[in-house]
């Protein structure tokens, strides 16, 4: 008899679902205070999941979660970069 593994979850920030951990984005706040998208999901600081849609994304900037999350304002410029990776990678 095999043991069945336990799928991590995490919930989206923009929309709130939890989901599995393979279907989310991880945005991080390094620690010297860069944000960036963590599409391999290795990269060192804080982290916060996200849906792959530009939608969820717009939902997390609108009600201004990630920089709740992160503790910090974030950028035009960086959130421009965000949704260029989001979609880049669906």
């Amino acid at each position: 008899m095999q043991k069945e593994r336990k799928i991590p979850m995490r919930m989206c920030t923009g929309c709130g679902e939890m989901k599995p951990k393979r279907e989310l984005v991880r945005i991080v706040r390094s620690p010297d205070g860069e944000i960036s998208v963590d599409l391999v999901g290795k990269k060192p600081g804080r982290g916060a999941y996200i849906c792959r849609s530009a939608d969820c994304l717009k939902a997390a900037r609108k009600a201004r979660r990630l920089e709740r999350t992160f503790s910090t304002q974030i950028d035009d410029s960086v959130w421009e970069a965000m949704e260029g990776e989001l979609n880049n990678a669906e």
